[in-house]
């Protein structure tokens, strides 16, 4: 064997021990992560019950403000669960080569994420038991959805996404499942061999699995920007002020690639320290999606800008005194906050040192995942609060149950995140050597 060669097969063996070390000998500071989102998300599960049993009255939600803390927690995950696909897809299309460290996390955040976010309508309903009328389906009461209702439209984009989001994921993995049962043992052994589906690296399984990846990236790329356009037309196809915008479509999608690439970090910085990836993650591919990170942030500073200039210079009464009450009214402490997180902070990664900064970068996305919900909340509540007419203006706090919920999402979101660092691989380990190859 030549002395490349044997280089190459010396660094994809020791690849595949050290990502594969990850599903056997996690640090116990991972299963102490574990019991913690468990915990959250066995409090929000609880509150949820104790919700239905004593009506939504225990809710801060009130008239005028029938949206809250719920919708905002909808928009925020669909929007994490839409930039995780994005982000993978696109930049495969591109040929980007530092997403071969973020797209299987991205994917897995995708997956996750949409299945939390399928949880607030639910929860939202009230009578949550009742939640199959909002599918059309053949009855002897002959009852029908509305159609032309953008809630109803979010149940099927939801679940189109969803479908396509869990598919593009798998049939990335299916390479490294092969991997993965080669090391394999016992029950495990079997269960990883089910789902590899007889994957043998065959040229002709390889020339497949390049045509129906490429196939699915380039279905998931348009399909992520029609449903989180579809989520926006949930408040723009109404007349309220701050909402009746033409320009929620684009902003919204743009907004949902910043809060998914924010998160990205907020969960592979953690992962790479627990699991000693720092030969694989490298400081470089850390710029690259800080480049990113900051290209979405001016996009979402612009679209502030052009939503205050289509207020004042339309010349519509309404929508200028709205965007003055963002400014200065009831919610301007979030509404403040949230310039904060989404257009400053993001400018200090035009520093250099700052983008290659580890926990900088860790930092900076805590703060802009702060800020996008923020942002989801002072465009719900605050127009909601103050519309047309002053005998119906009030204001929306948040209570106890709404806070518990909440905090019982990201429970969930992070614990299913956890489990899928232990049972599958954390990073595309044929596309890693590929990469190296070449």
């Amino acid at each position: 064997m030549k002395p490349k060669e044997m280089k190459e097969l010396e660094y994809n063996q020791s690849l595949e021990r050290d990502i594969l070390d990850a599903l056997r000998n996690p640090r116990p500071i991972f299963w102490l992560a574990v019991l913690v989102c468990a915990g959250f998300f066995a409090i929000g599960m609880a509150t949820w019950v104790y919700q239905m049993l004593k009506g939504m009255g225990v809710a801060g939600i009130n008239n005028p403000v029938g949206w809250g803390v719920y919708i905002t927690d909808f928009v925020f995950w669909v929007g994490i669960a839409h930039s995780g696909t994005l982000i993978s897809a696109v930049l495969f299309l591109f040929r980007a080569k530092f997403r071969n460290v973020f797209n299987r996390s991205a994917e897995a955040m995708t997956v996750f994420a949409v299945m939390t976010a399928g949880l607030y309508p639910l929860i939202h309903l009230g009578r949550s038991w009742l939640f199959y009328w909002l599918f059309p389906y053949p009855n002897q009461r002959q009852l029908w959805v509305n159609f032309q209702s953008p809630l109803v439209w979010d149940v099927f984009a939801v679940s189109t996404y969803f479908t396509i989001s869990a598919i593009f994921w798998y049939v990335g993995m299916v390479p490294d499942l092969a991997i993965v049962r080669r090391y394999a043992s016992g029950i495990r052994k079997r269960i990883y061999s089910i789902l590899s589906l007889g994957w043998t690296g065959s040229l002709r399984q390889w020339k497949h699995y390049s045509r129906l990846y490429m196939f699915l990236a380039a279905f998931a790329t348009p399909l992520v920007i029609s449903v989180h356009s579809v989520v926006s037309w949930d408040f723009a196809m109404s007349i309220v002020p701050g909402w009746h915008t033409t320009i929620f479509a684009p902003y919204f999608v743009a907004g949902a690639i910043f809060s998914g690439t924010a998160m990205v970090l907020t969960l592979v910085i953690p992962m790479m320290k627990i699991f000693r990836l720092e030969k694989y993650i490298t400081v470089d591919h850390f710029d690259k999606i800080a480049k990113v990170l900051l290209f979405t942030s001016v996009i979402v500073t612009y679209s502030y800008i052009v939503e205050f200039a289509l207020a004042f210079y339309g010349g519509h009464k309404f929508e200028e005194a709205h965007f003055l009450y963002r400014a200065i009214g009831d919610y301007r402490y979030l509404y403040w906050m949230m310039l904060f997180c989404n257009s400053l902070l993001p400018l200090t990664l035009f520093i250099r040192k700052l983008r290659r900064n580890i926990l900088y970068l860790f930092i900076l996305s805590l703060f802009v995942n702060v800020g996008m919900w923020l942002e989801r909340f002072v465009i719900i509540v605050s127009s909601l609060a103050k519309d047309f007419d002053p005998y119906n203006w009030g204001v929306y706090v948040p209570k106890w149950p709404e806070v518990a919920i909440t905090l019982g999402s990201f429970g969930m979101f992070f614990m299913f995140f956890l489990l899928f660092t232990k049972a599958l691989p954390v990073l595309a380990i044929t596309e890693i050597k590929e990469e190296a190859a070449e």
